[in-house]
């Protein structure tokens, strides 16, 4: 699955990778180098960083399934004592 950016968004990281490579490493790249680069980190490093997104949503969910019986509990004819 291919990691698709709404044009807004892109133009704003592709401005993040040129500055990062302006402020830290005082080396000046164009857009089409910034361009270039972030489609390489989408496409290499983008899956990864995804999937680790995704296992973290389930178990997160996993583990409010698994609370929900003492979340989501009412005792029964309390009017009564036992």
């Amino acid at each position: 699955m291919a990691i698709e950016l709404d044009k807004a968004t892109r133009e704003r990281l592709i401005a993040s990778v040129q500055r990062y490579f302006v402020e830290p490493l005082e080396q000046d790249i164009g857009h089409l180098k910034a361009s270039l680069l972030l489609d390489f980190a989408l496409k290499e490093i983008g899956p990864s960083v995804y999937n680790l997104a995704v296992g973290d949503a389930q178990s997160a969910i996993q583990q409010m399934v698994s609370e929900i019986d003492g979340t989501c509990f009412e005792r029964e004819f309390g009017s009564w004592k036992r």
